[in-house]
């Protein structure tokens, strides 16, 4: 399994990135839209760009998959400092908290609650997780009765969401707040959160740009891999995830040490860092499926 995740290494092409990328945060998040781009059918590519056109937030530089690929984010954290209506709306759609030892999906999706009645998904109950939102998001995209602006909203968050759902650490949790609470360190790495290693420094070992990474990995991916990959839906996924978040993020660890921090091996970044590089192939071609589906 290792030795499967190890040999994936992943073309679009796109103008070159913004300063600012930089993570599965970022990086992570553009590479899955990259992947996803290139598997999209010609005319869903073109509606595409024609929903994100219509984007005036100013939260991105471009309306391109890429950028509005983090769109998700810099709305949540719009308001963080001033009121902070936007990040307490929609930060827990971000994840599904599976415990470790007790895996309860309907735990972690807070007993799937409805949407109310002629209410769009994009302000939808608060206490929802990224499993059932990724289901109403593509629901209202996939609608042609949805308004253009929710189709829009929509649109954006599932460029974002459907990534999330493939960092494992959004998928898991050992009550640590899905590793924020681990402090870690590795060799040649800057001490960091356990979550953070996960969404950020692992992907930089990937490479320092976006495209050349999408690029490498996209020359990997088989068209046996985009049939399976594409089966099954995100309840499926987030398992999937947990998975391997419980087999390579959480198993693996060495004890603490006296102060409770653990120190990575270089086999435990190896392994972590194929993972990713699994869940970003993943992620993009679940990504295109979902869009070609709901735009066809």
């Amino acid at each position: 399994m290792l030795q499967r995740l190890v040999t994936i290494l992943l073309f679009c092409a796109l103008a070159p990135w913004p300063p600012w990328a930089h993570a599965w945060g970022d990086e992570g998040h553009q590479i899955v839209a990259l992947i996803a781009q290139h598997y999209l059918d010609a005319p869903v590519q073109l509606r595409v760009q024609g929903l994100l056109a219509a984007d005036s937030s100013a939260l991105v530089p471009d309306p391109s998959m890429a950028s509005e690929a983090v769109w998700a984010d810099r709305y949540r954290d719009s308001d963080r400092d001033a009121g902070a209506e936007r990040y307490e709306q929609t930060r827990r759609w971000h994840y599904v908290d599976l415990e470790l030892n007790a895996p309860d999906l309907e735990r972690a999706c807070f007993a799937h609650p409805a949407l109310p009645a002629g209410r769009p998904a994009s302000a939808g109950p608060a206490e929802d997780c990224v499993v059932d939102k990724i289901g109403q998001f593509e629901a209202e995209l996939g609608d042609r009765h949805t308004s253009t602006e929710e189709r829009r909203l929509a649109l954006q968050f599932l460029l974002h969401l459907i990534g999330d759902l493939h960092q494992p650490l959004h998928a898991s949790d050992d009550a640590d707040e899905g590793g924020n609470l681990k402090r870690v360190s590795a060799r040649g790495l800057r001490a960091g959160s356990l979550h953070h290693y996960w969404d950020t420094e692992f992907v930089r070992l990937l490479g320092a740009e976006a495209l050349p990474v999408s690029q490498r990995l996209l020359s990997q991916i088989s068209a046996a891999d985009v049939r399976a990959w594409q089966r099954g839906g995100a309840a499926d996924w987030a398992r999937e995830s947990f998975s391997l978040a419980k087999a390579l993020a959480y198993d693996p660890l060495p004890p603490p040490g006296a102060r409770g921090s653990y120190r990575l091996s270089a086999r435990y970044v190896r392994d972590a860092v194929s993972a990713v590089q699994l869940q970003l192939c993943r992620a993009g071609v679940r990504l295109a499926g979902v869009l070609n589906r709901a735009l066809w």
